[in-house]
């Protein structure tokens, strides 16, 4: 039987502003999902708190929503238990590069077999226009009302230098090219980084859609997403032009595999024996 967009449609009420780009995310995972022919039930996406982490509350897929930033610890012990599962990660630019930052570090040195994508408004969106890591200095919020002094993380520099296995980066509104990038970011076997610009058209009047399209410009075919040196020189180059694409790759061996080894047999197959179990408890007497 194939798989159907259908298969993926949610009954809950969608509480994103009109316009806002998550829905051109939510559209491409859903192309994306069934592009791969992958069914609802092999499918696991973990969210935390925030307007980008709502977005598994709109497919119809196995879910799990914890704590602001604390997403990637819960599908690692996922995809440990489940390696036969696909695990995304949806977070917000707060969630991901903030409070979930040291996650974020760990997942990509690890290589955790599991896709990140990061829905990078360049805000706080659900609390109300807040500064977040990607907010460009001299911005001025909401929340403070004061120009911004701090610099701006940069993402894909951080991830490249970590040798982040694959690092590529779409924009909400290019929905074709965002369905290529999750589909090659989800067959990739190791960490993925996809970072997706998305509009916030409530509280950013500055980084709108007519904004993306005449700044974002794709990688070309001259671009070579095995040269590390080359991917970090442009993702850190002074430049108006926002990269989009592939922008760097690295095949090296997953954590599942060299935990688990090549058959990647899952934890919830492995045979019980509760007489060990029993052993372990008079040293909590």
């Amino acid at each position: 039987m194939s798989v159907r967009k259908e298969d993926y449609q949610s009954d809950v009420e969608c509480a994103w502003c009109p316009g806002c780009g998550n829905f051109g995310i939510l559209e491409a995972v859903k192309r994306a999902l069934v592009q791969l022919e992958l069914a609802p039930h092999q499918v696991l996406l973990c969210s935390g708190i925030g307007q980008a982490p709502k977005l598994p509350h709109y497919l119809k897929v196995n879910t799990f929503n914890g704590l602001h930033g604390r997403e990637l610890p819960a599908a690692t012990a996922a995809k440990l238990c489940a390696p036969d599962l696909t695990v995304l990660v949806h977070s917000g630019d707060g969630g991901a590069y903030g409070e979930g930052g040291n996650h974020l570090l760990h997942a990509m040195r690890r290589n955790i077999d599991l896709t990140l994508v990061v829905h990078d408004n360049k805000i706080y969106g659900l609390t109300k226009g807040q500064a977040s890591p990607t907010t460009a200095s001299g911005t001025v919020t909401d929340f403070p009302r004061t120009e911004l002094v701090e610099s701006p993380v940069n993402p894909l520099a951080l991830a490249i230098s970590q040798s982040c296995g694959f690092v590529a980066q779409g924009m909400s509104a290019r929905i074709e090219q965002l369905v290529d990038l999750l589909c090659a970011a989800i067959e990739h076997r190791g960490f993925s980084l996809v970072n997706v610009l998305q509009p916030c058209v409530t509280w950013d009047k500055v980084h709108t859609y007519a904004h993306y399209q005449t700044h974002c410009q794709d990688l070309g075919a001259e671009h070579d997403p095995g040269d590390r040196l080359r991917a970090f020189e442009r993702v850190t180059r002074p430049s108006d032009k926002i990269p989009l694409g592939v922008i760097y790759r690295e095949h090296r061996p997953s954590f599942q595999d060299r935990l688990l080894g090549p058959e990647r047999q899952s934890l919830r197959t492995q045979p019980l024996d509760p007489e060990r179990v029993k052993a372990l408890f008079p040293r909590f007497l």
